[in-house]
């Protein structure tokens, strides 16, 4: 754990388990979202997510309304990903001003963003290949590419990635949101659009 907090907040690219699939971590700058982004081979123009440890962290980087707090609540943690309007454009590979925020559950991811602040969350795969479950083989395979990764230890549980949900942010604070789902994952769609109909 110490070593990937150490090549976290020294810019590099770490590899952390969640409770679905082994992320990719890097701080949210220009420089280690250079190095993320050739590590995957990924396009610049496919923003990735970033992870929290709780939705105060979020709050550094991302506006977080009432609603967001409510539909956290309303499924298992680190189920969802929120698309949350950004305090100030960030970076477009991290979706401008529109910024996907996942808050994690998996212990050890909570342990390293705890001390290293939000750092991406995309899967640690190269774009196009399938994602592995074990960190320390992710970060393997993707060592080829870069300069050896460091990894917190962890198998994850695999399956569907988190579910990628946003809202009409047109609508009054007392208005009811209309939610949308961009990404079925975990949660399906049906299950958020009940829950959406059960806050009337």
């Amino acid at each position: 754990m110490e070593k990937a907090v150490k090549a976290a907040l020294e810019g590099k690219c770490v590899v952390y388990p969640t409770s679905t699939q082994p992320a990719l971590g890097c701080i949210p700058n220009s420089d280690s979202l250079d190095m993320l982004f050739s590590l995957k081979n990924r396009r610049s123009d496919q923003p990735v997510s970033l992870g929290v440890a709780n939705i105060e962290q979020a709050r550094e980087l991302v506006r977080v309304p009432e609603v967001a707090i409510e539909i956290l609540n309303g499924f298992p943690p680190g189920s969802l990903t929120l698309l949350l309007e950004a305090e100030t454009p960030l970076d477009g590979r991290l979706g401008g001003e529109m910024v996907a925020v996942r808050v994690m559950c998996h212990p050890s991811a909570i342990a390293l963003l705890e001390k290293t602040g939000p750092l991406t969350a995309t899967s640690a795969n190269v774009s196009g290949q399938s994602p592995v479950d074990d960190c320390e083989v992710a970060a393997e395979l993707l060592s080829p590419f870069g300069e050896g990764i460091e990894y917190v230890s962890g198998v994850c549980e695999g399956g569907l990635p988190s579910t990628l949900i946003s809202w009409d942010y047109s609508y009054g604070p007392s208005d009811m949101p209309e939610i949308e789902v961009i990404r079925e994952g975990i949660v399906s769609r049906e299950e958020v659009l009940e829950w959406s109909k059960s806050r009337t």
